[in-house]
């Protein structure tokens, strides 16, 4: 059993930064694939990026390349995400979810096993 918290949203105007964070209650969550997915109204749920349990094996979807770094501490049971440059085009709910026992992480939602209730994005031009 798990529980994932995000933090770090709210409204950024384009051009700025933002950081979000997951605070994750998982006993296993240093051999968890972990990824930020994001859904705007009336789109489908899309991934944003996934890191491995080790941070070495890294994915960013190609609308935020460039722009966004992902991150986790293990120690801390944190995940991160800091994103650059945002768009209009960016607002959305940012999810951070946990793939459990996989070394090559998923870009698919329905892999994975737990996830936060969200952090709301806005941005304002």
């Amino acid at each position: 059993q798990g529980e994932l918290v995000e933090s770090g949203g709210g409204s950024v105007q384009a051009g700025g930064s933002l950081r979000l964070s997951c605070k994750a209650s998982l006993y296993t969550f240093n051999g968890a694939c972990m990824a930020w997915f994001r859904q705007a109204p009336g789109k489908e749920r899309e991934v944003v990026a996934t890191i491995s349990p080790d941070s070495t094996r890294i994915y960013y979807t190609d609308s935020v390349k460039g722009r966004s770094t992902v991150s986790r501490d293990n120690a801390k049971n944190t995940l991160y995400m800091q994103m650059t440059s945002v768009k209009p085009e960016d607002a959305a709910m940012y999810y951070c979810a946990a793939e459990l026992g996989r070394i090559y992480c998923s870009t698919e939602d329905d892999r994975y096993d737990y996830w936060g209730q969200g952090t709301q994005v806005t941005v304002s031009s």
